[in-house]
């Protein structure tokens, strides 16, 4: 028999239903922000007491919000872990039902992305397969899928693109229901009946995170892609700044936010990657661009946000509203702390930049000696070009045995003209043609930031199933002194020389002068280079295997790099799941107050990411025993 409290709630919300107002389960707010602007209209609509009016108080469990998240203790933590599906306390088919007449008809029920590409599914279609399969490392099509991730391999590998139709396809990983969110009230419904049912939560903007953050076996998403609003304030004002400003709605992506910046006059700080959500999980990770040598971080940018939290109170956070909080959120990393919706951002003047590309290889007149001298010679000169306000974007890779290429791709010269940039690069192209090196710059001078971004930087290739990534942020100190520089020169070199491909940003992260301090990772604010280096296997190999080749990644071919900056660390969002100490690695000293709050703003958990704040206290056991989401969360 189903316990009282569940039947009166599914009594009640009937009747809701039934009266017609299901579908408006939220009253619309005055369009004031307490951050000195309108909100966007999917902003205005919130959730209120008055949508359980027609509920029992006994029967509002299921959506009522929490206090302070403290007033209730959820139904996981009888288990110590998140309610999953087939247990007992797994809500009914009529409680999702219910829910979804409460949302307005926003809640899908997952279907993995190539389902159509399986007999056993309904969904099989062998010409849909076909375009899937023909799409599936195109970002645009995970992006705007609301529960595909970019890194299949992290939500368990559960339904992939076959060319055999008979395998099987499963939901793994990927969330059970999501969420399309036009609204705020949407988020707060969301936001409570997961904590009030126990049910497991992710966010999902765009998937983009290397780790498959949003994405988790038997959870309910909360899609935010759709929240697209842009808004430009050439005079806004906050404490301690006046000047130009935009305010985004979260899933507003790289291109759509340079675009707009080309159209009105001003340059955001974004990604680097075309279809990076700028306004999610980037910019709480931190966010590092192509503009970062001269503004720093896309968080160091955030004026406010707006937020709903883990209480399902929807609120605006500024530095005077709540320092802390406020704080956190910058950089702090996404799906921690609650659910932003929108955030207000500076930005800055037009800019001209000049974008070049060019590559040189070993050959039968280039020896591996003579390659490795002209890649020490562009290494030693990181500070300066860093320093110029550059942001460098290459790759070096083993091409055969003593054989390797160097290709940049692309050097992006912010404020400068080609001219300026030829005498920034004189001393290495020197160098380069002294040593015999042949190479041929193919250099373009762009008089906005927009068109040089679009003409450099290709559309990300995603969705590998058979490849895991590492990284680290290699500090200025290793530049500073010449035993660490050849440390860190011959790290690269034999990383690249295993095998393992470099793909590196030359950069630098300061926070710039009478900005607000936040909580991105002390490491950045020393860097000079943001390195990524990746292993592979074969399809079909075994789970065993797998495991055994990301450990001797981890720890062998990552652990050299370690060894040359032990108190550096990584980024958060590019970064090796599996990352060693991660709290000092993708947080630094700012973890202690970051788990404090934490355990302030969210103390039942519900908000849980791998490698996030507080993600220790949790598991995930993983049905293949790889560090995935395809698995029940429990407490640890």
């Amino acid at each position: 028999m189903a316990p009282s409290w569940f039947t009166g709630a599914v009594l009640s919300a009937l009747l809701l239903a039934a009266s017609g107002n299901a579908a408006v389960a939220g009253q619309k707010f005055s369009s004031f922000s307490k951050a000195g602007t309108p909100l966007f209209n999917s902003e205005t609509v919130q959730l209120t007491e008055k949508v359980f009016t027609n509920l029992n108080s006994n029967h509002a469990t299921l959506f009522k919000f929490g206090s302070n998240g403290t007033d209730h203790q959820p139904r996981s933590l009888f288990t110590g872990c998140k309610v999953f599906p087939g247990d007992l306390s797994w809500p009914l088919p009529i409680v999702w039902s219910i829910f979804d007449d409460l949302l307005g008809g926003a809640l899908i029920r997952t279907v993995p992305l190539a389902a159509s590409c399986y007999s056993s599914r309904p969904e099989y279609n062998q010409h849909k397969c076909e375009s899937i399969s023909s799409q599936w490392t195109d970002s645009h099509i995970h992006a705007a899928d609301p529960a595909s991730v970019m890194w299949p391999l992290f939500e368990g590998r559960s339904c992939l693109p076959t060319t055999n139709p008979s395998e099987s396809c499963s939901l793994g990983g990927y969330s059970s229901y999501t969420v399309n969110v036009s609204n705020v009230a949407q988020i707060q419904l969301a936001v409570n009946f997961a904590r009030n049912a126990g049910i497991r939560l992710v966010v999902k903007n765009t998937g983009h995170d290397f780790n498959g953050k949003s994405t988790g076996a038997g959870a309910l998403g909360i899609w935010t892609h759709n929240l697209k609003d842009i808004e430009y304030y050439e005079n806004f004002r906050i404490s301690g700044y006046h000047g130009p400003a935009v305010k985004m709605g979260a899933g507003v992506q790289a291109y759509e936010i340079y675009e707009k910046g080309k159209e009105l006059g001003f340059t955001a700080v974004g990604g680097e990657g075309k279809t990076v959500g700028v306004a999610g999980g980037y910019v709480l990770g931190g966010g590092h661009s192509p503009m970062s040598s001269i503004y720093g971080l896309a968080a160091d940018q955030v004026l406010a946000l707006e937020v709903v939290l883990a209480n399902g109170r929807f609120v605006t956070v500024t530095e005077k509203s709540d320092p802390g909080l406020f704080w956190a959120l910058r950089g702090g990393g996404g799906g921690t702390y609650g659910v932003v919706t929108s955030v207000i951002s500076r930005v800055h003047p037009k800019v001209g930049v000049t974008v070049s590309t060019f590559n040189f290889s070993t050959s039968k007149n280039i020896s591996t000696e003579t390659f490795w001298a002209g890649m020490r010679s562009y290494l030693n000169r990181f500070p300066a070009h860093a320093d110029a306000g550059t942001y460098a974007y290459f790759w070096v890779m083993s091409t055969g045995k003593n054989s390797f290429t160097f290709l940049m791709n692309p050097f992006f010269a912010v404020n400068h003209t080609v001219s300026e940039f030829n005498t920034l690069m004189k001393p290495w192209f020197h160098d380069l043609k002294a040593l015999g090196i042949p190479f041929k710059p193919n250099s373009t001078y762009y008089n906005n930031f927009h068109d040089a971004w679009a003409a450099g930087f290709p559309l990300e290739t995603v969705a590998s199933s058979v490849m895991m990534t590492g990284s680290r942020l290699f500090p200025r100190a290793n530049w500073e002194n010449a035993t660490k520089l050849n440390a860190t020169f011959d790290a690269l070199r034999a990383t690249i020389s295993a095998g393992y491909p470099l793909l590196a940003f030359n950069m630098k992260a300061e926070l710039p002068k009478g900005y607000l301090p936040n909580s991105a990772n002390p490491a950045f604010r020393q860097t000079l280079m943001h390195a990524i280096t990746s292993t592979s296997w074969a399809n079909g190999t075994s789970d065993a295997d797998i495991k055994s080749k990301m450990e001797h990644f981890t720890n062998d071919i990552l652990g050299k790099w370690r060894t040359t900056c032990p108190d550096a660390g990584a980024y958060m969002s590019e970064s090796d799941i599996s990352e060693p100490h991660f709290q000092q690695a993708f947080y630094g000293s700012n973890y202690a107050r970051l788990y404090r709050l934490k355990q302030r703003y969210d103390p039942t958990s519900l908000f849980y990411a791998p490698t996030g704040v507080g993600s220790e206290d949790w598991a995930v056991k993983s049905v293949d025993g790889l560090p995935d989401q395809n698995g029940r969360l429990c407490r640890v």
